[in-house]
Order: C-alpha cells, then structure tokens, then sequence
C-alpha cells in the first residue's frame, strides 16, 4: 500500500491570508492580468459582445467572486466554452440586430445567473458527474472547432458571406483566396508564436505568457502597417490564385473600445421574457455555464499544491452571483477558468487573494490605458483563439478518448456531429442517447439505468467495504458519490466490483480520481474484483464488463 503524500500546510484563508501570502498572490494576479487581457478582449469579439464585456466580466469575478466562492487558487472570467452559447443567443434573439440580441441575451445571463445561484444553494453541484466524459469532451471539442472555423476569417482580415455554421466552414478556402495580406500577416505571426511557445523549454522564456507576446508583437505590426488610418494599399504579385492587387486597411481592424470605462456599460432588456426561444438561451447558457465551471474547479483542485478542495455548491453560488451582476451590467458569463486558474499556480498564486489582484490590474488597466487596447489587432486576438479551440479539438483529443475505448470513441463523435448539426443541448443529449445505447448493447439490465446497488460497511475498526452490485455507470452513480463525500479522511476503502455487471468509463475516471484524492488526504484504498472483468480496452480508465457477461452478450 502506497504511502500518504506529504502536503505543506494549507495558507491562511480570508484577510489573514492576504497579510500572509499578499506578495506571491499580487506578482501572480499580476501575470494572469497579462494572460487575461487578450483572451476576455477575443472572447468578449467573437461572442458578438462589445469587447470591454470581457474585461468587465474578469474585474467583477476577480474583486467579488474571490470573495464568496468555495474555491482557493481558481481564476473566474469569460470562456472560450461559452463563446458559442452567447453568440447562437445573440443571434436568435436579436433577429439580425446585433445590438437588441446583445441587449435580449444580458436578460438571459440575468436569469440563467439566477438559476445558477439556486443550483448551488440547493448543493447541485454534484450533477455534473451525471454528464458522461465522452459526451462532456465531445461538446468541447464542437466548440474548439466552432471557435476555428468563425476566428479564421478574422484572421484573414476577410469577412466571409455565410449564414450558418457549415457554410462558414465552407468559405474557408475561399478566405485564403481573399486574404488581406497584412491583416493576415499579423494573425499568421500571432498564430505562429503561440505555436512555438507551446513548445519551448526553457523556464525563464515560459515565464512570459504566450499571449502577451502576441499582442505586443500585433501592436507593433498594427503601428508599423498603420491600422489607425484607413488606406488602400498595394500587394503586387503574379500568382493567378490572388488576383486582386489592392487591399484596404484601417481602423475596423483594430479593438474598438470606449475611451470612458462608465461608457461601457449596458443593460438588459426583460421584453422577450415571455417567449420560448428566450427559455432556451437562458437553460443553455445555465447549463452549460455551470458544467463548465463544476468541471473547472474540480480539474484545478487538482493542480492546487497544498491539496485544498474546493466547495463546488458554494463556488456555483459564487459565480451565479457574480454573472448576475455581469447581466445586469453588459459583460459576458464567467466561470472558473481552467487555463488561466493553472497559470495562477504555476506562478505562485496560494490564495483567492490573487483572484482578487488579477480583477483588480484590470479594472486599473482598461481605466487607464483604453487607448492602448483600442490598439490591438483584431488578428492578433484572432489567433489566440484559433489556437485556443485547436486545443479543444486537437487530434490528441481524438486520440485520448480513442484510447479509452472505441465505443467511447463513437460518442465522442456523435456528440460532436451533433453539436455541429444542432446546437450544444440538443447535440449533448444526442451524445447522452448515443451513451445509453452503447450501454443496453452491454447487457445492462433496464432495472439498473436509474439505480445503482451498493453497499458500504465497517469490516474493521478504520477499514470501509463499497461493495457494487449491477451496473455502475453514468446515469446511476451520484449516490455513491454522495455516499463517498461522507467517508470519514484517513481511513482505509476498500471498492469490491465482484458482483458489478458493467462499470463505464465515467465512474471508472471518477473512482480513479476520488481514490488518488483521499489518498493524498491521508488515506488508503484498495480495488477489488476488477480482475474477472474485460476490459473494453488496454486503457487503466476502460469501461468493463464481467466475464459471464461478456460471454452471454
């Protein structure tokens, strides 16, 4: 049996905190300010939202949310997740006028925030073990390619004639045809540093945020090809490809943000309340807001040195709070956000304190400095999130859940089919279906779907026996997980699969996951049974079924 793992003792939470760590939460809010910037300017752009919406979003999740959520070293702000749940919103409900649609979806936020806080009040942040991993990853990876066939016209500097999301796909080619050379020049180096910074080693280069550098090197380019001015300009070639010789540039290239930060506010608009397309932004923008949160905060915890777990019901009342505010005001909804949450403690961040710093470096900043964000490419944001939903839908993503178990495979794909054909919830619950499938064609019994049987029992002073009966997968687990929450720390568990007919991935990852977590708590554990099962494929996390069942099926 494994030995604990050694923690340091946890920091001070609250102002005790602050006194104690205020030095390493600063210089760390200060480097996610740097990471944050861009990415809530391009996030705030490519969800058809006035670009300080970002910005606004990150400052009242920074200065309020770190104050009241459950969580220790996560960062709140906007997402690339939710990029396409608040641009389909503005579409829909604005009917073409991108200014009622932006006004009609900050109602939405409004009310979806306060479902959202109700959620955590009445401690649902437990249901977000109900949605399998696959289907979970598959959603994710629609949007990463979402979010890349919409960004790269702007990096193109092309804006491309298409209404729907296949023929924006399809005016791809057709935009590397139209390039305008420079635009797509500065969106092209942003591109490539991004790419190259993902792949340096050195510690001290790394210490610098990709990001950064991005827009640095677009503000340059922006002042050397005069974006300020609007001018045609000449690119002479002979390539029968690129007929047109004569480019505009100017000003609509570039961040167009408010001079005044006051000015930037807006306010909701309650009169599409009453209407059923209004109902379903608002359950879209609710669920797929707090699943992205629930599953952050739980990844971070992961990440947080000194083992500290969050309160996921207090963090999504948190947030709930914070995006009702942002509703109310003209920003986008926040989640805990994991790529800048993992920057907080690769640099140091100890406390929510430096949650607070990284909102407050921003409200400073775009206070101050409005006229140098105005300089900043549009390409240049473009880039950043072109490589940001490359990473949701990466090949290695492919590869991973492919890993797992080709019938995880096929609901990885279907979900993501049906993301791209439909829309996120309409695409999640076909990805669901596609889940319950594969699991009646492994001879899950339809008495096992809603139920899942265990027993939990003291054998011996200190040693607890989870025996599981059945079928354990996705749709019928969150008792044993609310079972396993009560489980006094430090102990010895003892999961006996000898009677389980089928274990799915989903509650394979979640067993693997609790066990590595009490163990650093202190704990042991041991995995019995598993032994006269076959595995779906060689991957530790497979889904599994017993012999006997194997052979009947």
């Amino acid at each position: 049996m494994a030995n604990p793992i050694i923690v340091p003792e946890a920091p001070k939470t609250g102002f005790a905190g602050l006194v104690q760590n205020w030095q390493y939460d600063a210089m760390s809010g200060f480097l996610v300010f740097l990471i944050a910037l861009p990415l809530c300017l391009g996030i705030a752009m490519a969800s058809n939202f006035p670009p300080q919406a970002g910005i606004i979003t990150a400052i009242i999740g920074g200065l309020l949310v770190s104050r009241i959520n459950g969580s220790f070293v996560t960062i709140n702000g906007p997402a690339a997740g939710l990029i396409v749940v608040i641009f389909d919103s503005v579409q829909e409900l604005g009917k073409g006028d991108a200014m009622a649609g932006y006004k009609y979806t900050l109602a939405a936020i409004v009310c979806a925030s306060v479902i959202q806080t109700l959620m955590g009040y009445f401690k649902a942040g437990k249901l977000s073990a109900f949605f399998p991993s696959s289907v979970v990853h598959g959603m994710l990876a629609a949007i990463g390619i979402i979010i890349m066939s919409k960004q790269i016209h702007t990096l193109l500097g092309v804006k491309p004639d298409a209404k729907t999301l296949f023929e924006t796909i399809g005016q791809i080619p057709h935009s590397f045809i139209e390039l305008n050379p420079e635009v797509a020049f500065i969106g092209g180096v942003g591109l490539m540093i991004l790419i190259i910074w993902s792949f340096l080693k050195n510690r001290y280069l790394k210490m610098i945020p990709g990001p950064l550098v991005v827009v640095v090197v677009g503000l340059v380019l922006g002042q050397y090809y005069d974006l300020d001015h609007e001018h045609i300009y000449m690119f002479l070639h002979d390539d029968p490809i690129l007929p047109h010789h004569e480019f505009t540039i100017g000003p609509k290239f570039l961040v167009a943000i408010p001079e005044h930060f006051m000015a930037g506010f807006s306010f909701p608009d309650f009169s599409l309340i009453g209407t059923l397309e209004f109902w379903e932004q608002v359950i879209t923008i609710c669920l797929v807001g707090s699943l992205e949160s629930l599953l952050s905060a739980a990844a971070v915890d992961k990440l947080d040195t000194y083992k500290r777990y969050s309160d996921l019901n207090r963090d999504l009342t948190a947030v709930g709070i914070g995006n009702t505010i942002c509703g109310m005001v003209g920003g986008l909804p926040m989640i805990a956000e994991i790529v800048r949450s993992s920057a907080n403690v690769n640099n140091g961040g100890r406390t929510a304190w430096a949650n607070f710093f990284h909102g407050a470096f921003l409200l400073v900043f775009v206070a101050l400095f409005p006229r140098l964000i105005h300089e900043i490419p549009l390409a240049s944001l473009a880039a950043l999130l072109v490589f940001t939903g490359y990473k949701l839908a990466s090949p290695h993503e492919f590869k991973k859940i492919m890993e797992v178990g080709y019938e995880q495979l096929v609901v990885f794909v279907i979900t993501i089919i049906g993301v791209l054909a439909t829309d996120l919830l309409i695409g999640v619950a076909i990805g669901m279906v596609a889940e319950f499938i594969v699991h009646l064609l492994r001879s899950v019994n339809w008495r096992d779907v809603l139920k899942l049987y265990f027993e939990t029992k003291e054998i011996e002073p200190g040693v607890f026996r989870i025996s599981i009966d059945g079928a354990a997968f996705f749709a019928n687990f969150l008792s044993l997980k609310s079972e396993l929450s009560t489980m006094p720390e430090g102990k010895t568990l003892i999961f006996d699969f000898s009677e389980a007919e089928t274990v799915d991935h989903t509650v394979m990852e979640f067993i693997h996951d609790f066990c590595e977590d009490y163990e650093r708590r202190g704990g042991h554990f041991q995995i019995r049974g598993l032994d006269h099962h076959i595995a779906s494929s060689d991957h530790p996390l497979a889904a599994r079924k017993r012999a006997s069942v194997a052979g009947q099926f």
